[in-house]
Parts: C-alpha cells; sequence; structure tokens
C-alpha cells in the first residue's frame, strides 16, 4: 500500500513536471505585454486573444500552415510508400543481399544527419530545388526513410509468411499480395510511422530555416521565429504563434495515439 502510494506520488509529480512547459506556453499567450513584464506565470487577467490575432497576420501563418501541410503530408505519404515496400523486401528475402541493405538503413539511423548537411545542400542546389517544396520533401524522405523502413521491417517479420503466401498460391504476384494482404495488416506500425515522422518533419526548424529562408515558402517555425530579433522580442506573439502552430500536430497526435506504443513494440518484438 506505501509503495502504491509513493508510485502514485511520483507519477503525479511526473505529470506536473510535462504539463508545466503546456501550462507557461497557453498562459503566456494569452497575455498583454504589461502582464508578460510582471507576472509572467500567472493567470492571465483578464486573458486576450490580441496576440493570436496580430501573430496570424504578422507572420503569414495561413501560407505557413499550408506550406507545413504540404511538405508534412507529402513526405509522410513517400515515406509510407517506400519504406513498407523496401521493409517487406527486407522482412522476407533472406539473401546476403536483403541483410547488407539492412545493415545500410541501420547505418542510416545512427549516423546524424548533420554530418551529410553540406554535401545536402550542395545536391539540393545543384538540382534546383533549394526554397521549394520538392527540395524538402526529398530531404525528409531521404533523412527519415531508415528509421521508417527499421519500423516497418520488425512489424513484418512478426506477421505469418502463411497470409502473402495464400494469396500467391491463389495467382496474386508479389506486388497484389504486399498491397491487398499484407499492407491492410500494418495498420498500427503505419500509425506510428505517421505520427513520429509527422512530429519531427512538422516541428524541423534549423532545415527549413536553412533551405527555404527568404524563399516565401517558410514554413511554422520559420515564421514564429520572425518575431524573435536581436534586440526586441515580442514574446507575446511568439507563445501564441507556438499555440497555433502546434495544434494540428497535437490533434493528429491526440487521433493516433493509440497505435505509437502498439507498432513500436511490434516492430522491437520482430
Amino acid at each position: 500500500m506505501r509503495r502504491t502510494f509513493l508510485l502514485e506520488i511520483v507519477m503525479i509529480a511526473a505529470a506536473v513536471a510535462f504539463m508545466f512547459p503546456v501550462y507557461a506556453l497557453v498562459t503566456l499567450s494569452l497575455k498583454d505585454p504589461a502582464q508578460l513584464s510582471q507576472t509572467p506565470l500567472a493567470l492571465p487577467n483578464p486573458p486576450t486573444g490580441d496576440n493570436f490575432a496580430k501573430a496570424w497576420s504578422a507572420a503569414a501563418l495561413a501560407p505557413s500552415l499550408v506550406n507545413s501541410t504540404v511538405i508534412t503530408v507529402v513526405s509522410l505519404v513517400a515515406l509510407i510508400g517506400l519504406g513498407s515496400f523496401a521493409a517487406y523486401f527486407l522482412a522476407r528475402a533472406h539473401t546476403r543481399l536483403g541483410y547488407g541493405l539492412y545493415v545500410l538503413f541501420l547505418l542510416g539511423i545512427v549516423l546524424p544527419f548533420q554530418l551529410g548537411m553540406i554535401p545536402l545542400y550542395r545536391l539540393v542546389t545543384d538540382l534546383g530545388l533549394i526554397g521549394t517544396h520538392a527540395g524538402m520533401i526529398l530531404f525528409y524522405t531521404g533523412v527519415q526513410l531508415p528509421f521508417t523502413v527499421f519500423l516497418y521491417t520488425g512489424f513484418i517479420r512478426a506477421l505469418p509468411r502463411e497470409y502473402a503466401s495464400a494469396a500467391q498460391i491463389d495467382g496474386a504476384s508479389h506486388l497484389t499480395a504486399f498491397t491487398r494482404v499484407v499492407f491492410p495488416l500494418l495498420r498500427p506500425i503505419t500509425g506510428t510511422v505517421l505520427i513520429l515522422n509527422a512530429v519531427f518533419i512538422w516541428n524541423d526548424f534549423f532545415t527549413p530555416l536553412l533551405y527555404l529562408g527568404g524563399s516565401g515558402f517558410e514554413t511554422v517555425p520559420v515564421s514564429v521565429f520572425s518575431f524573435v530579433g536581436q534586440y526586441v522580442s515580442d514574446y507575446g506573439l511568439v507563445f501564441a504563434g507556438l499555440v497555433m502552430g502546434a495544434l494540428p500536430i497535437v490533434l493528429v497526435f491526440l487521433v493516433l495515439q493509440r497505435y505509437v506504443i502498439k507498432g513500436f513494440s511490434s516492430g522491437l518484438k520482430g
């Protein structure tokens, strides 16, 4: 009984620690400059929504939300399509080629992408994709593909081979067996892949700043950064912009959260 009580206290303390940044973010976004300077962490009295209206217009958040959505959605479609199909081959082909490719994908997880930032930037520049959605989609697809393949491979290895074999006996090709039989069974891990990659792509700041800065196609984090200057920073607008920018991805996470742990644990078992 005493141990259970102590565990509950620890869990409550952990919940408070995790919720405090959210409380601070929302509270600061609802305060005017006078309240921010006098009582930054107290409840807003009275709360104001002016910061949200100003941030929406001053940072051009509407176009930024469109840019972030296009880049994130197209990148996710490419990652799910390429990652699941590549993982199906790696999980089912017990050859030296398959094993070697799997090791290369694992190296892509271990090695930080920052090591290749300069050659990647040069490559995207030479392709004429700097300042475009296509350049960012190509970058995110390449960077996140190893992690995506790793998750899918572990999950597919845990699936019985009989599902695809039965379809092939009935005359289906490998492609048909994968798209019609295997891929629908990958729903849990697909939800995990979707939410983990979406959070990374949506919240990434450095790469869009480097590849899209000054192009007119900036994503939400880069647009919110425009409120922070060398000498003056309007933190009310910053926090309001952060709330509006984070809201879409938070909603997606709440919808798909049940798949995250289930799919990830299944991948680790494989």
